[in-house]
C-alpha cells in the first residue's frame, strides 16, 4: 500500500477499518485466551469515552496536562494500596514488559552505583515472563534461569546456588503465565534480602485479582510489599484491571531506590529533558481510562468480577479433568491455568478445532 493521493471520506475509512477487524478472532465468543480482558459493555463504553476525552493529551508534559498528573498520581496511589503499601511509589508504563524492563534497569543502575557491579546478572524462574530476557538483552544484564519444582513454582535452593557477587536482581511471579502458580515469594524475598539483592515480583496478572481473592476469603500466599525484602512490583491495569491497552505500573517500596529508574539530560540544546520510563511521549488516553475504570468499579466491582472469574476457572478445571487424556498441570493459585494431553496428539486436535 502507498499513501493515497487524495483524501477519503471518514465513512469510507471507518468502513474499511471495521471490515478488517471483522476478520479477527471472535474474542467476545470466547475464542481466544488472555489477549483480551473483557468485563462487560458498561466498562467498555466507559474506557472508550475516557480514552477519547484525553486522546490528544501527552503524559510527557504533566505540567501542561495537569489532568494527567492528577489521574496518574491517583491511579498509582490506588495501586499502591492494592500491592500492600500506601507508601509505595511508582510510574505508569505502556504494559508489563516495560514495567519489567524498568525494574531491571533500576536494579542494574542501583548495583552499579552502590556496589560497583559491572557485569550484572539477574536470576529468574524458567516460568517467568520473557520480558526479563528482553530486558537482559536490551540492558546488558545476564539472565540466569532457574528451574521450577514439581509443583511448578520457583526452586528456592536453585536460586540460592545461582547467586553471585554480580547478582543485581532476583525475581518471582504472582502468578506465572505458564502455570498460574505463585512462586514462593516469602522465601525468595528473604533470600534476596540476606544477600543484599533487590527482589522483584511480577504481578502483572495477579495485582488486580489476588487482593480481591483475599476479600473473598481465599487462601492467598504472601506476594506483595507486606513481605519484607520485596523491592518492586509490576502490575497491569490493562489485564485484570480491565482498562484499555497501554496501562501498567512499576511500583517501588521507596523513592530512594526508584531514582535509579529515571533519565535526564540537562545539556541538550532543546532544553532540559527528562522522562521517568522508557517512553518519551505517553498516550494520555491510557492514563485517563485507567483512572476511570478504577473509580467506576471500586473494591465492590473488582471483588464481584474476581468471584465470577474464579468460578469460571473452577468450571474450566472441572471440565478439563473430565476429558479423557487431559490433565491440569499442578494446582493453579489464581485464574490462570495450563493443561496437557497424555493421550491424543494435542496439536492434531488443535488443528481440527474451529477457532
Amino acid at each position: 500500500m502507498v499513501l493515497p493521493k487524495r483524501t477519503s471520506t471518514s465513512e469510507d475509512v471507518i468502513s474499511r477499518v471495521r471490515e478488517a477487524i471483522g476478520g479477527d478472532a471472535d474474542w467476545r465468543g470466547g475464542r481466544i485466551w488472555s489477549l483480551v480482558y473483557f468485563p462487560g459493555e458498561d466498562v467498555a463504553e466507559l474506557i472508550k469515552e475516557a480514552y477519547a476525552a484525553a486522546i490528544y493529551t501527552n503524559g510527557l508534559g504533566l505540567g501542561a496536562f495537569r489532568s494527567l498528573k492528577k489521574f496518574e498520581s491517583e491511579v498509582l496511589a490506588m495501586t499502591a494500596e492494592l500491592v500492600g503499601s500506601s507508601e509505595a511509589v511508582g510510574n505508569m508504563t505502556s504494559g508489563g514488559t516495560e514495567s519489567i524492563i524498568m525494574a531491571v534497569k533500576t536494579a542494574r543502575d542501583w548495583a552499579r552505583a552502590d556496589k560497583g557491579v559491572t557485569a550484572p546478572e539477574m536470576i529468574v524462574p524458567v516460568s517467568a515472563h520473557p520480558a526479563f530476557d528482553k530486558a537482559g538483552q536490551y540492558l546488558g544484564v545476564r539472565c540466569i534461569s532457574i528451574p521450577v519444582t514439581a509443583d511448578y513454582s520457583a526452586d528456592v535452593q536453585a536460586a540460592e546456588r545461582a547467586l553471585t557477587a554480580n547478582t543485581v536482581l532476583l525475581a518471582g511471579s504472582a502468578p506465572c503465565y505458564p502455570y498460574g502458580k505463585i512462586d514462593p515469594i516469602h522465601e525468595l524475598a528473604a533470600l534476596a534480602a540476606q544477600h543484599g539483592v533487590p527482589f522483584h515480583v511480577d504481578a502483572c496478572l495477579g495485582a488486580f485479582v489476588l487482593p480481591f481473592m483475599e476479600r473473598l476469603g481465599c487462601d492467598v500466599p504472601p506476594w506483595d510489599f507486606r513481605v519484607a525484602g520485596v523491592s518492586s512490583i509490576s502490575a497491569d491495569h490493562h489485564k485484570y484491571g480491565y482498562s484499555a491497552r497501554g496501562a501498567s505500573a512499576i511500583m517501588y517500596r521507596d523513592k530512594a531506590y526508584r531514582r535509579h529508574q529515571f533519565f535526564t539530560k540537562s545539556d541538550w540544546p532543546g532544553g532540559l529533558y527528562g522522562s521517568p520510563t522508557m517512553a518519551g511521549s505517553r498516550p494520555g488516553g491510557a492514563i485517563a481510562a485507567a483512572w476511570a475504570v478504577m473509580n467506576y468499579l471500586g473494591e465492590e466491582g473488582y471483588t464481584r468480577l474476581t468471584a465470577i472469574t474464579l468460578e469460571t476457572t473452577r468450571k474450566l478445571i472441572d471440565g478439563i479433568k473430565k476429558i479423557k487424556g487431559l490433565r491440569i498441570l499442578g494446582s493453579p493459585d489464581m485464574t490462570v491455568l495450563a493443561f496437557t494431553s497424555d493421550g491424543p496428539d494435542i496439536y492434531t486436535v488443535a488443528d481440527a478445532l474451529d477457532v
